[in-house]
């Protein structure tokens, strides 16, 4: 039952099978489900019905979970498949209901864990590092959440950050849904970022106020901003300023307070402008180091990837606003002498002293002046991080270690540096360089083909990103001819691009040579093969020894009928 429709397919797309409820949501009803073509577990979730009412809706929504299911990275739960599936409501009419079919993860969400209190800050700052590793992830791709919470956070009993659901609030906040359709999405104001509330148009920066807000959480075990309504919560996201977390957590150190207050900024420009920044400034943080952040300049008036801010006002423009405002709003001058007179007699002083310093440069007879020193960051790549960091500091640098998955480096070694080892880009020493340091190919998981047929088994590799190597027939007692028995390698997982052996069911099995060995031996050898045994007694010899077999040895279908003569006992 789904918001009073009864659902009459309990299979989607003729392939998944829906299993037991995993939870709730004011936008859907998230299933456990078989993927009966890959023999894979997977989650399966139902949007309401309400939403699917709007064209426009189902039609913004397969386009987000196409730009969604192109998104593959350990922090991301993985989208495999989305459609649509006919349903019948209570008054028999069909409707048309949107599903996604999602990776099925094992753990809890962050939105439980929090219910149990307040997070030690160390592991808050490496959930929230995760995070945004996913978001610095999904903003290359061009994909805004908006809709970052706990609730759509999940930690694996490993310690594995997953976040989902990338692409659903952007098509419902699209959609051409009302308010009324759409009031479930406002039990996520208490993450909203203020140009959300205002209704404004949102960016990469508005995931990081997001952030910041669930990072408040974490630590405090409560939202930054509370109130009785949703609509009053929005309200306090624009106009009122956070507390620091250490203010309802003293664990909290005043560097973390300070990574905290700028994410929740109300100026997107005050904010972190990028994933990154934010997750370095947090792990530097959690290191007990304070975040430097400069100040900025009339050269570059705090321009950003996403334009200048136009809250900053340069020199040069404060200028032409002054020349520009009403005759009454201007200063009233009260000097007697004319302006003009005061601007030449600056204008010729500095151009004396001007003079004077250029003719005192080209006479210097002393040693010429030196640029301040550089130093070019040596070239540590394909190293390992003992050696290339031993190298970094031996240049009077300070590397900072990351892991990266690679396919093309081998696991422990260097795969680049920021800033890079480049003739043309010189640093200063005592600089913070990033060293990524390979981790091996990406791991995928494997999926579950054991007992499918072999065409089945190889597709279902290739289509998980595998390659299929060499099939070969062993015999097996139970497993029907021509039916995948066991893979080399195997395991949960494997790397990206990973070549499979299959070894596949002959449908037979080798019949041993049991004669003369003793009746109770044989018998169990037969049994364990699953063949049919038959006993016989030959009373013609003494010793309990097996005296003749009807099969002969050699190769035998499956679960053959055999009989075996026993001599009687002594």
């Amino acid at each position: 039952m789904v918001d009073g429709v009864t659902e009459t397919v309990r299979t989607l797309a003729g392939r998944y099978q829906i299993g037991e409820l995993l939870g709730r949501g004011g936008m859907a009803e998230v299933h456990a489900g078989t993927d009966a073509r890959l023999g894979r577990r997977v989650a399966i979730k139902l949007l309401r019905p309400a939403l699917a009412n709007d064209p426009a809706f189902r039609t913004r929504f397969r386009q987000e979970a196409q730009a969604a299911a192109r998104m593959a990275h350990p922090t991301i739960v993985r989208v495999y498949d989305a459609g649509e599936e006919t349903i019948t409501d209570a008054n028999g009419h069909e409707l048309q209901l949107p599903f996604i079919v999602m990776e099925h993860v094992q753990g809890r969400l962050l939105r439980d864990i929090i219910e149990d209190g307040p997070l030690d800050p160390a592991e808050a700052i490496r959930i929230i590092a995760g995070v945004l590793t996913a978001l610095e992830y999904s903003h290359r791709a061009g994909v805004v959440h908006r809709d970052i919470k706990p609730g759509n956070i999940m930690v694996t009993p490993t310690g594995q950050v997953k976040v989902m659901d990338f692409g659903i609030a952007r098509a419902i906040s699209d959609s051409s849904a009302n308010v009324a359709q759409t009031s479930a999405i406002l039990g996520t104001a208490q993450y909203f970022s203020p140009e959300q509330a205002r209704g404004e148009p949102v960016d990469a920066r508005t995931d990081l106020y997001s952030a910041g807000v669930v990072l408040f959480e974490m630590l405090t075990g409560r939202p930054p901003f509370q109130a009785d309504s949703p609509v009053a919560v929005a309200y306090q996201h624009v106009s009122e300023a956070p507390v620091p977390p250490s203010r309802f957590n003293p664990k909290v150190s005043p560097a973390i307070d300070a990574v905290v207050l700028r994410a929740l900024s109300k100026d997107r420009f005050d904010r972190y402008q990028n994933a990154s920044e934010f997750r370095t400034d947090a792990e530097s943080a959690a290191e007990g180091k304070v975040p430097q952040r400069p100040e900025p300049t009339d050269t570059d008036f705090q321009s950003t990837l996403f334009g200048v801010n136009p809250n900053r006002v340069s020199g040069a423009e404060a200028t032409v606003r002054q020349l520009t405002v009403d005759e009454d709003d201007r200063i009233v001058r009260t000097q007697t002498r004319p302006p003009a007179v005061w601007i030449w007699a600056g204008v010729l002083t500095m151009a004396m002293v001007v003079v004077a310093v250029v003719f005192w440069v080209f006479n210097l007879s002393g040693p010429q002046l030196e640029p301040s020193a550089s130093i070019v960051v040596p070239d540590v790549t394909g190293q390992t991080w003992e050696e290339g960091s031993e190298a970094l500091i031996n240049a009077e640098l300070e590397p900072k270690q990351f892991a990266e998955a690679s396919g093309d480096v081998p696991s422990g070694q260097i795969i680049r540096t920021d800033p890079p080892s480049d003739e043309s880009v010189r640093v200063t020493p005592g600089q913070l360089i990033k060293v990524w340091v390979s981790t091996g190919p990406q791991q995928e998981p494997v999926p579950a083909i054991a007992g499918l047929p072999a065409d089945q088994a190889s597709q279902a590799l290739l289509d998980a990103g595998f390659k299929v190597g060499e099939t070969r027939t062993i015999d097996s007692p139970d497993v029907p001819e021509g039916a995948l028995i066991r893979t080399e390698p195997e395991g949960a997982t494997a790397p990206t691009g990973q070549e499979f052996i299959l070894f596949v069911s002959s449908g037979t099995v080798e019949v041993p040579n049991v004669v003369n060995q003793p009746s109770d031996v044989a018998s169990a050898a037969l049994s364990q093969l699953q063949l049919v045994v038959e006993v016989e007694v030959d009373t013609g010899c003494s010793g309990g020894s097996v005296s003749t077999q009807s099969l002969p040895p050699g190769k035998h279908p499956q679960k053959s009928p055999i009989t075996i003569t026993v001599c009687s006992a002594d």
